[in-house]
């Protein structure tokens, strides 16, 4: 760990009364951090052996879990952005691993579910996730497992409700 992280983490230098930023000890700067060396090490697993990236590994996991569904709420269920699912969306129908059937009750959008081949994939990757996702949570200690959950859905409720304040005039405060 990098000596000035191990310091703790707080957004102000010592002593500071200011706006003074560290970045080292800036939470969301952590938490990017945190998620994006997660992601790339589990990007690996799928990018070597099935040169499948991320966006598509997320939209493959949220219809297996979710059978039939229409892009915005794969987007909605795996915090993508349209424009990324999108993407992930045609990887994956080029791939014939995700079949697009229109809505007759509104054209404008398609369900969107796994092929066989797609289901196979899925089924071929999760164990290996899993085993990664074990290997992670293992580096926590037992004890500190609940509270990290806690931890992880507070502080994304909080950043739910900083980005509508945000959204709807009021200040981040």
């Amino acid at each position: 760990m990098n000596e000035r992280m191990g310091k703790g983490i707080s957004a102000r230098t010592a002593g500071s009364s200011g706006a003074a930023l560290t970045l080292d000890g800036f939470l969301p700067h952590r938490l990017s951090i945190c998620a994006q060396s997660v992601a790339m090490a589990l990007a690996k697993i799928h990018a070597d052996r099935h040169q499948i990236g991320a966006p598509e590994w997320r939209v493959l996991v949220v219809l297996a879990e979710g059978g039939s569904m229409t892009a915005k709420a794969i987007g909605q269920r795996s915090q993508m952005h349209k424009t990324k699912v999108s993407r992930a969306v045609a990887v994956l129908e080029r791939r014939d691993l995700v079949v697009r059937r229109s809505n007759s009750a509104d054209l404008r959008e398609a369900f969107l579910s796994l092929t066989p081949a797609g289901r196979s994939l899925y089924e071929e990757l999760a164990p290996g996730a899993l085993e990664f996702a074990d290997r992670l949570i293992a580096a926590v200690e037992p004890a500190d497992r609940e509270a990290l959950h806690r931890i992880l859905e507070r502080l994304t409720q909080i950043s739910t409700e900083i980005a509508s304040d945000i959204a709807n005039g009021r200040s981040a405060r």
